[in-house]
């Protein structure tokens, strides 16, 4: 009589278990093989999941270089068809949870993933989710456990992000029938001439249902493992549906750099305290307007004087440089001696969408000589360079 499950175990309880042994069995067998020391992960891992047709192989190249990641990704299937698993199916073995989790992580500590990592095609078991969070807590404790040693610079703060490409199901559907008839074509030109390399056919490229079938297992089984890791690793959805230019603008913007994750904590806290630049950027058109009606309602003489010399003495001046979008002033108008003027003076060309940076230059211009002496008098002449520059004239050529 088989063997009843307590009602009151959950099912994923049991997953976790199993992930919990089957995490252990491999790691052991690593520091076995490897030794503690010498479990050099990759420092970023980006796991990479996207629906079929959404783009990822296009995409890995520019999130390669975004990152600075050099080596090329690591697409699990392909792992499952090396020698290592190859020869476990050869003695009558399966590759289940357990075989994925130890030929990836042995993929992983190859010296060419050091410094970061692009995954496709991992978690897609629940197993393998738990395993992924193992590997993070390990790498954190390797971290700690050397933080004091010379194998430190070995061992930096582990960054793991999940990105997600997706696209709905009838694009999908369309995209992968769209390659479809891409390989057909192809392959026939190749044919007929002899030149080019045959593409890969997939069943899935000529068939609707089966197309819609591999978007539903991707929605099923690698969509609902990498979104069930959300809550814990940077999580990043990119609508796939958008121009390949807006794709990866947002991909860009997705994975700014965050120095609070990626700095050792001693080096983010010695730093913490300056400004990041998105947030001054993002208040500088507000905190302007305040400074530019502050300078008009408490000191309205010297704000219009200062407004006075920029429109009759230095915009003629711009106006003819307008094509190459530069120019320097210099002026010894007495009025910038005042710093607050210096400010409104600055502010008001970046109100008007300028960039003015101002340098003063101190000379000494010789006025008498003492004669009995021979002492030179001098006086000092005082110059206020002003460079300005904008967006220049877009000349129509040809």
């Amino acid at each position: 009589m088989p063997e009843k499950l307590d009602p009151k175990i959950k099912t994923t309880d049991l997953e976790v278990k199993d992930a919990q042994l089957i995490f252990n069995s491999v790691w052991k067998r690593l520091e076995a093989e490897y030794g503690r020391e010498n479990l050099h992960f990759p420092r970023e891992l980006i796991l990479l999941g996207g629906a079929p047709g959404a783009g990822k192989g296009t995409n890995s190249d520019f999130i390669r270089k975004v990152r600075d990641i050099s080596s090329e990704p690591i697409v699990v299937s392909q792992l499952l068809s090396s020698p290592e698993a190859e020869a476990i199916k050869a003695r009558g073995g399966m590759v289940g949870d357990r075989e994925v989790v130890g030929i990836l992580f042995r993929e992983l500590l190859k010296p060419e993933h050091r410094t970061g990592a692009i995954l496709d095609g991992y978690p897609r078991t629940k197993v393998q989710v738990e395993c992924l969070k193992m590997l993070y807590d390990e790498m954190k404790a390797l971290r700690r456990e050397f933080a004091d040693t010379p194998h430190v610079v070995h061992f930096k703060q582990p960054q793991f992000h999940i990105m997600v490409l997706f696209v709905e199901e009838s694009e999908s559907i369309e995209r992968q029938l769209h390659r479809g008839r891409q390989v057909i074509s192809h392959n026939e030109e190749v044919k007929r001439t002899g030149i080019g390399t045959l593409w890969e056919e997939r069943p899935t490229d000529f068939n609707v249902d089966l197309a819609r079938n591999r978007y539903r297992v991707f929605k099923e089984q690698t969509y609902d493992a990498l979104v069930s890791l959300k809550q814990i690793f940077h999580f990043h959805f990119i609508n796939a549906q958008a121009p390949l230019e807006v794709v990866q603008e947002n991909i860009l913007r997705e994975l700014e750099y965050q120095s609070s994750l990626e700095l050792d904590p001693r080096t983010f806290h010695a730093l913490n305290h300056l400004p990041v630049a998105s947030d001054i950027i993002m208040h500088a058109r507000r905190d302007l307007v305040v400074r530019l009606d502050a300078y008009e309602m408490q000191q309205t003489e010297l704000f219009h004087q200062v407004i006075e010399l920029i429109e009759s003495k230095m915009m003629p001046i711009v106006i003819r440089h307008a094509i190459s979008g530069y120019c320097s002033i210099n002026t010894e108008n007495s009025i910038l001696e005042n710093p607050i003027a210096l400010k409104m003076l600055i502010d008001v060309f970046s109100e008007r969408g300028f960039h003015a940076s101002v340098d003063l230059h101190r000379d000494e211009i010789p006025v008498r000589v003492d004669l009995t002496t021979g002492e030179v008098h001098c006086r000092q002449k005082k110059v206020f360079r002003i460079a300005i520059r904008f967006k220049g004239s877009e000349i129509r050529r040809g």
